[in-house]
C-alpha cells in the first residue's frame, strides 16, 4: 500500500518544502560518484551520517542535522521526497513557512536522537531524512486524519489506485514501523525502525500546540478532518487508442 498523492492541494505555495526536495536532490548529487566505491561511501557516511556510538561519546553531534539531507540510493531518496511532498504542503500552510521548517528539523533530530538512545553502542552509521519525515506524517495524522489520499495497492500481479483516508495509511504505515521496532537489532543496519516510530510521535506531539490554537477537536468539526481547502477531484483520461472490435 503505497501513497501516491492526496486530493488536497495547499491554499499556499509550500516553498520550504520545495527547498527541502531541493536541498535532498543537490546533495544526493554531489556524492553520486561515491556509489560506486563501498569503502568510500562508509566513510562519507561515517562523517556526516548519525553514528550512535560517537554521539554517545559526546561525538559527532552534527550528524543529527547532516543525515538529514543524505540518502542511501535513488529509491531511498524518491520514496522520502515523495512522502515528504504529499503530506508536507498542507502541514506548511497551517503551521507557516517558519514554522514547518524548524518543526521539521525538530522531528528529524529528535529522531535521531532515539535512534541513538536504542542502540547507543551501534557503529553502524544512519543516513536518510525518514525520521522528519516520519514527524510529517504524525503531524498530518493529527490534523488531517480524514483527507482523502490514492494509495497503489500492488498484490502479485494485481495493481489498484484506491483513495482511502489519511488516518489508515498513516496508522498502518506506524504500526508496520513500531513492529519493526520491536524486532530491530540497531548493529546490523538496514531500516532505522525506532528513528521513525519516534519521529512520527514526536511529529504528533509538536503539532498538539498547532491543533489545540485551531480549536483541537473543534478543528476537526470545522473542517471533517480535511485541509480546510477544497479537495481535488482526479479523473483517469480516456485513452486515444483504437478499440480493435471482436470478430
Amino acid at each position: 500500500m503505497f501513497p501516491i498523492r492526496d486530493h488536497n492541494p495547499s491554499g499556499r505555495r509550500p516553498y520550504v518544502v520545495y527547498t527541502l526536495v531541493a536541498a535532498n536532490v543537490l546533495c544526493f548529487l554531489g556524492y553520486l560518484g561515491l556509489m560506486g566505491d563501498d569503502r568510500a561511501l562508509w566513510l562519507f557516511f561515517s562523517e556526516w551520517g548519525i553514528v550512535p556510538r560517537l554521539v554517545s561519546k559526546g561525538q559527532g553531534y552534527h550528524g543529527l542535522f547532516t543525515s538529514l539531507f543524505l540518502h542511501a540510493g535513488f529509491m531511498h531518496l524518491a520514496g522520502n521526497m515523495l512522502f515528504l511532498w504529499i503530506f508536507g504542503d498542507n502541514l506548511e500552510d497551517e503551521m507557516g513557512h517558519l514554522g514547518f521548517l524548524l518543526f521539521y528539523l525538530a522531528s528529524g533530530i529528535g529522531a535521531g536522537l532515539v535512534h541513538v538512545l536504542t542502540g547507543p553502542d551501534s557503529p553502524v552509521p544512519t543516513v536518510g531524512a525518514s525520521g522528519a519525515i516520519a514527524g510529517v506524517m504524525g503531524g498530518y495524522l493529527l490534523l488531517f486524519p480524514k483527507a482523502k489520499v490514492d494509495v497503489l495497492v500492488i498484490f502479485i500481479i494485481f495493481f489498484r489506485v484506491f483513495a482511502i483516508r489519511a488516518w489508515i495509511v498513516l496508522a498502518f504505515w506506524f504500526g508496520v514501523q513500531f513492529l519493526g521496532s520491536i524486532g530491530s537489532d540497531p548493529n546490523d543496519g538496514g531500516i532505522a525502525y525506532w528513528a521513525h516510530t519516534g519521529g512520527f510521535v514526536i511529529g504528533l506531539v509538536l503539532t498538539l500546540p498547532v491543533w489545540l490554537r485551531r480549536g483541537a477537536t473543534g478543528f476537526w468539526n470545522r473542517t471533517d478532518g480535511h485541509p480546510p481547502h477544497p479537495d481535488a477531484h482526479y479523473a483517469f483520461a480516456r485513452s486515444s487508442v483504437p478499440k480493435v472490435p471482436k470478430r
